[in-house]
């Protein structure tokens, strides 16, 4: 990581004039000038004026010193009205500032607003070339690039029409698909990513992790998972200060308990800076207090009785995937045990996931897997056939096709929104020959009862895989 910054802010800060009456946003702007003419006179008096004001300053920013190094991501998280989307907008120049100043290194780009740089008359393609040049592309670059935006964005024949006819989530998808192929080194992100489905998230999630690999992120949202999971720092704003600055896990961690004790209606846990010694940014010491019985009431309950209801979505036709093409993925299912269709089960309950592939070359000894990850894209289990078969040196010919079926207790799960991701390979675990790899394979919906969080490890109870013909194959 290089030592210079990509961010360096100096004591910025942000106020705007707030005025109790019309007449006194013409008073404030015709005193200073009235004043400026009469102070000689009183000087030559022995008097002095000082020009009254007429407005009340609100600071949506107080003095802020901040570095950011080069490929580092930072989170902005603060309750609404703290001022993250005022540092935001500062950064990007889209404010200017009250005090102090912001400088950054490199090409920044930002989804700051939903479609904010498009004009909404326009359609698609040609708000592209606007955003694009707006982030500094020539009409060139823009038109050498065109074909990759459109096929990230995915928003078919809707590209020639006005993007007033769009959905915020097509507005979404073309808006980040033109900050994701302008080159830049600066990225801002301001709680854009919760719009859109739950593919287009992946594939978001998937780019942003790329990125991280080469640029500087700024990542804006109430979702300490989403922080947590891409930020190394955070900084939490609270009514326009910087409340607290240090690892990302450190300062989601003060800030959800702060949330979390004012919905309770307990005191806000006390935030406490060590020496700098102990550390650059300042980590928080908590001392979080809990309602008498709380905890108790919460772990009486047995999980393995509390209902969830899973509800799975259409499979995604533009799935993102990679491999070598000698087998695909051509199916994936989950259900029951028994093969009927998911609806209210309740936790601990047995399922099947069920992944179909078809050879195109003949591959020996084929290892299908699959694994269940969260919006997020964070693996959260799964497992695969090469432990269980082998020793069994089978052999998965040209057209053939092979299913693997996986039987599991699903786990209580958070409410949300949940991919299955599905693979066939062979060779090793270590060194795999990888033929294809679905990013996206199926999605599903659980509304649950849980509110503490995630089981990530369980254990498969069975494990089958067999070798058919194609009108062997039931339907999936």
């Amino acid at each position: 990581m290089s030592e210079e910054p990509a961010i360096d802010i100096r004591e910025l800060s942000k106020a705007y004039l707030v005025y109790k009456k019309p007449a006194d946003r013409l008073k404030q702007a015709l005193a200073p000038k009235l004043y400026s003419v009469m102070r000689p006179v009183a000087n030559l008096t022995g008097k002095t004026l000082t020009t009254p004001m007429y407005y009340d300053p609100f600071w949506a920013l107080r003095p802020l010193t901040l570095t950011v190094r080069r490929g580092e991501t930072l989170g902005v998280i603060g309750r609404n009205g703290s001022g993250k989307s005022t540092l935001l907008q500062l950064l990007c120049g889209t404010l200017t500032p009250t005090t102090g100043e912001a400088r950054t290194n490199g090409r920044i780009a930002a989804l700051l607003e939903l479609g904010s740089g498009f004009n909404p008359e326009y359609t698609g393609r040609e708000n592209i070339h606007l955003n694009a040049s707006i982030l500094g592309l020539t009409p060139q670059e823009v038109d050498q690039r065109i074909d990759e935006i459109l096929a990230f964005a995915d928003i078919g024949e809707h590209v020639d029409q006005p993007t007033k006819t769009y959905s915020s989530g097509m507005t979404m998808r073309l808006a980040f698909s033109v900050i994701a192929h302008v080159d830049a080194d600066i990225l801002v992100v301001d709680e854009a990513l919760a719009v859109g489905d739950a593919y287009f998230q992946q594939k978001c999630m998937r780019w942003l992790r790329k990125f991280r690999e080469r640029g500087t992120v700024l990542f804006c949202g109430h979702d300490t998972s989403a922080v947590i999971n891409l930020c190394q720092r955070a900084i939490w704003l609270d009514k326009g200060q910087a409340k607290l600055i240090g690892p990302a896990r450190d300062v989601c961690e003060a800030y959800t308990a702060a949330v979390n004790a004012q919905a309770m209606g307990i005191p806000e846990p006390e935030v406490r800076h060590p020496s700098s010694a102990t550390s650059e940014a300042g980590l928080a010491t908590l001392k979080v207090p809990v309602k008498e019985g709380a905890a108790r009431s919460l772990h009486s309950k047995s999980i393995g009785v509390l209902p969830q209801i899973v509800q799975l979505a259409e499979p995604s036709d533009h799935s993102a995937s990679y491999g070598s093409g000698d087998a695909q993925v051509i199916a994936v299912s989950m259900t029951r045990e028994n093969g009927e269709p998911l609806h209210l089960i309740y936790g601990g309950e047995k399922v099947r996931v069920t992944v179909a592939v078809k050879a195109n070359v003949t591959i020996e000894n084929p290892i299908i897997g699959f694994f269940v990850k969260d919006r997020l894209g964070q693996p959260l289990f799964g497992d695969n056939t090469f432990d269980s078969y082998v020793d069994h040196n089978i052999l998965l010919e040209p057209g053939k096709e092979a299913i693997a079926s996986f039987v599991f207790s699903l786990p209580l799960l958070l409410t949300g929104t949940y991919i299955i991701t599905a693979a066939v390979a062979s060779g090793t675990l270590n060194a795999p020959v990888m033929h294809d790899w679905l990013h996206d394979a199926l999605s599903f919906d659980v509304m649950s009862p849980l509110l503490t969080g995630v089981l990530v490890g369980i254990a498969m109870e069975k494990i089958e895989m067999k070798v058919i013909d194609e009108e062997e194959r039931a339907v999936i």
